[in-house]
């Protein structure tokens, strides 16, 4: 049985569960949960950006460079799409459709 994390959304206030291995996008998205905007699923689009605030995750995907730049990732700027947690994950999203869940 493979390790479960809590991935807790700043902007929406939600949290949900993610499996090791399955990225943060995937995780909310195969629970129904819609608190991270959904592109194109494979980190060409950028619209899945978010800031870890705090906890960590593993790449699991070569991050988009038009979309997150190196100097971005160091600081904890990545692609929902493309990151897996290795543990209990703070997020905020940044992707394009953020003024969603700002207003």
């Amino acid at each position: 049985m493979c390790a479960m994390h809590t991935i807790f959304v700043r902007d929406t206030g939600e949290a949900f569960q993610c499996h090791d291995g399955e990225s943060l996008l995937l995780g909310m998205a195969r629970i129904g949960r819609k608190c991270i905007p959904v592109g194109c699923l494979n980190g060409g689009c950028g619209v899945c950006k978010v800031a870890i605030r705090s906890g960590t995750v593993c790449k699991s995907g070569a991050m988009s460079r038009a979309h997150v730049s190196e100097q971005e990732e160091a600081q904890g700027i990545v692609l929902a799409c493309r990151v897996q947690p290795t543990g209990a994950v703070e997020l905020e999203v940044l992707g394009k459709m953020k003024k969603a869940f700002s207003m």
